[in-house]
């Protein structure tokens, strides 16, 4: 069969791009459509392929950031010629699904989640967009909403990456979908080394955040919960609450912020950390599936895809409240058991690369 790929934008490489880039290995010949293309941040996982972009990435300033083109990416998505193709996969969490698909096609939709902006999260990005950011989402939301509606007319079969994001296509769209968990270098992780962490403590003295500094992850928390119980943590990952949380720690020596690492970096810091603090509410959450890939368990509020990834009891535990002090307590009832390296990432094994070839193909085997 001749096949498309679709993803939103390639401008980076984070969890969704992973996905595409395993789908891209089960198709070798496939062809790829995106709104904008920036070779060099891809890191030559799509090298050598036929790359097709949509006016998007002609407008001024459309490649490097094309979600300001927010309102004119439906119509970019119609723009795309698909004729002849047979297989058409979508990998979505932005507008790239509502295309025009030739009749003869089938279109499988791996949906990383419903829109959050404009479905579930847009509260929270209204409070911390900026005044234009506030005023694009007055004016345009609603827009965005029944385009999302109409895109997803075009879609044969969605696949949800976990049992959370099925729910919302449910609610949302008003359509069954099969899950399949996306890949996780699972062997690249288990090869950690803890005693390479790089961090000021010792090796199983401290507790790590990994993750964006923004708002919807909560990394507050983990920073609240360690100033409170005088707990070592590491902070890994950037963004615009950084400064806040600096300051908000006052000098105190035993909370370290180390800003984005390498993947070695991270491997070694997740494998040398008690455990993973992952307060967040998130669609899947690769990172605890890496933190036990190293043999660490996770500490994680107990709502989303955290519930799928963490066996409670077994390779981590659940907090009720996303508050400082449910998460203080989760950590005094981590700190009052034993946790099993092998048997964390034992837990992990489930996510591997080659679990989600076979869970997606079977979908595409039931796909008529």
């Amino acid at each position: 069969m001749k096949t498309a790929l679709l993803h939103y934008w390639l401008t980076n490489v984070r969890g969704g791009e992973k996905v595409l880039a395993a789908l891209a290995g089960m198709f070798p010949e496939a062809d790829l459509f995106t709104h904008a293309y920036i070779p060099k941040n891809m890191e030559g996982i799509f090298a050598g392929r036929k790359v097709t972009e949509s006016f998007i990435a002609r407008l001024p300033f459309g490649r490097k950031h094309p979600q300001v083109y927010l309102p004119l990416l439906p119509a970019a998505s119609r723009s795309f010629k698909l004729d002849g193709y047979d297989l058409i996969i979508s990998s979505e969490s932005g507008p790239i699904k509502g295309i025009r698909k030739p009749p003869s096609a089938r279109h499988l939709c791996y949906c990383h989640t419903p829109m959050r902006y404009i479905w579930d999260m847009h509260d929270e990005y209204y409070r911390s967009a900026g005044v234009g950011g506030k005023i694009a989402m007055s004016l345009f939301t609603g827009f965005m909403r029944k385009e999302d509606l109409k895109s997803a007319e075009a879609v044969d079969k969605f696949v949800a990456n976990s049992a959370f994001v099925a729910e919302r296509i449910r609610r949302i769209y008003g359509r069954e979908s099969t899950v399949v968990h996306p890949p996780v270098e699972i062997d690249y992780f288990e090869q950690a080394n803890p005693e390479l962490h790089g961090t000021p403590f010792k090796a199983k003295d401290y507790f790590v955040y990994a993750g964006e500094l923004r708002d919807y992850k909560r990394p507050d928390l983990a920073v609240r919960a360690a100033l409170a119980m005088n707990r070592n943590l590491v902070v890994v990952g950037n963004g615009k609450l950084r400064e806040v949380l600096e300051t908000e720690c006052g000098g105190k020596k035993n909370v370290v912020f180390m800003g984005r690492v390498s993947d070695d970096g991270l491997r070694n810091v997740l494998a040398g950390a008690k455990a993973l603090l992952f307060p967040g509410v998130e669609d899947f959450g690769i990172v605890p599936v890496e933190a036990q890939a190293a043999g660490t368990p996770v500490i994680a509020f107990g709502k989303g895809g955290a519930l799928e990834t963490v066996k409670g009891g077994e390779t981590g535990i659940f907090f009720d409240e996303q508050t400082a002090e449910s998460l203080c307590n989760a950590i005094e009832s981590f700190e009052s058991r034993g946790w099993d390296v092998e048997t964390c990432r034992a837990n992990a094994s489930r996510f591997s690369p080659s679990a989600f070839r076979l869970g997606m193909s079977g979908v595409l085997s039931r796909l008529s």
